[in-house]
């Protein structure tokens, strides 16, 4: 059994990880009665922190919000991963959270002994960042889309799609997923009764929230890599399937396209995406002899690139 220090520790983590958590199961998790439960929870109201008492059947408790931040308390590792996740948010693709990541490397860093603050620079020397243009997500909007992802509130939002329109959507938010230098929330769209990705830029919330809802299982039980397979397989508008007098190996790792060997000498490319213009480039730059097999409209895209290529005065 826990000691009481480290239990309080525990119970906090516990409280700060969901919004409500019924008595029983909390003295499940801490391996104590119900009874130590409430004497803990007393004394974390001492210290400051409000938790707050549930009612009803399976009632417990909620840690509410506070007048003043709690001290925290970091080891080693988790000071250096602080530090450095607010360096990267500095640079990042959070829109309005730059200064603010700023402001508070700043304080952590002053606490930081000369070891910890050594490794932190170290780390933050030796390493380079490419800078990628691309579209950037309101702080606010992933803090809110967060926060009814913990509880379990529908969001109403106006979302833009690829080709710019725009509607409402409801839908109950199950977790954020960030791909590259994109954020995606996943939920059930309430209207369409199934699972759908959004892009959180795109994304413009409505208040207040809707209804609770009770958790539904996900589409599957690896989330991020349900969103990979959408984003490469299902999300797209065009697919164009090509024939390449090349082996695969001569083409893997040379396109963001699914490669299918057909013999030793060919194989079959799948391209995915919202521009059959850029299709037709991306097949062209390969340098190999090929076939469209579908769609046929695609042709015409290559030969017009034929033609302006021809064209082109050297």
């Amino acid at each position: 059994m826990l000691d009481t220090s480290a239990r309080l520790l525990r119970l906090l983590s516990l409280l700060q990880a969901r919004r409500d958590w019924p008595s029983a199961e909390l003295a499940e998790r801490l391996g104590v009665a119900p009874r130590t439960v409430r004497r803990d929870v007393g004394r974390l109201r001492s210290l400051g922190y409000p938790v707050r008492s549930t009612p009803g059947v399976s009632g417990g408790y909620r840690l509410g919000a506070g007048a003043e931040l709690p001290p925290l308390l970091l080891d080693d590792d988790e000071a250096v991963a602080v530090a450095v996740g607010l360096r990267t948010a500095a640079n990042g693709t959070v829109t309005g959270i730059e200064e603010t990541s700023l402001r508070a490397l700043a304080k952590l860093e002053r606490l930081l002994p000369a070891r910890l603050r050594h490794r932190v620079n170290t780390l933050q020397t030796h390493t380079v960042r490419i800078d990628r243009e691309g579209p950037t997500v309101d702080a606010d909007v992933l803090g809110r889309v967060a926060a009814a992802c913990r509880d379990r509130e529908q969001l109403r939002f106006d979302y833009t799609d690829h080709r710019g329109e725009v509607t409402l959507r409801r839908a109950e938010p199950h977790s954020l997923v960030t791909q590259g230098h994109r954020w995606y929330l996943v939920g059930w769209d309430a209207d369409r009764r199934d699972w759908r990705t959004y892009r959180a830029d795109r994304m413009a919330l409505r208040a207040p929230n809707g209804p609770r809802f009770a958790p539904r299982e996900p589409p599957e039980p690896d989330v991020a890599a349900w969103v990979q397979h959408r984003l490469a397989h299902q999300m797209w508008p065009y697919e164009a399937r090509f024939l390449l007098h090349a082996p695969a190996a001569a083409v893997s790792g040379r396109t963001s396209g699914t490669v299918e060997p057909v013999d030793e000498h060919t194989c079959r490319l799948t391209l995915r995406g919202d521009d059959p213009h850029l299709m037709a480039v991306v097949v062209a730059f390969l340098d190999v002899d090929f076939e469209v097999l579908e769609p046929a409209e695609l042709k015409e895209h290559l030969r017009a690139l034929g033609r302006r290529l021809l064209s082109t005065r050297i």
